[in-house]
């Protein structure tokens, strides 16, 4: 007989696997990014510049992601 909590494990692990993979087939942008945010105008850090295609800075992207879930 399978543990209740094996199976409950087996499909958190399943949907972590799922979310992962549609996080990384989204498409990224690309090209060089932007020094300053589009929306608020503060200095985008280095590393996050680094990534390539960046706009904006993390807390704005954050809240231009929340809008988009809406």
């Amino acid at each position: 007989m399978v543990c209740p909590f094996d199976r409950a494990q087996a499909l958190e692990q399943r949907q972590r696997d799922q979310a992962i993979a549609a996080q990384l087939a989204r498409a990224r942008p690309i090209g060089p990014s932007r020094s300053h945010c589009q929306e608020c105008e503060n200095p985008i850090p280095a590393p996050r510049q680094a990534l390539g295609g960046i706009s904006r800075c993390t807390p704005c992207q954050s809240i231009f992601e929340q809008g988009n879930r809406r």
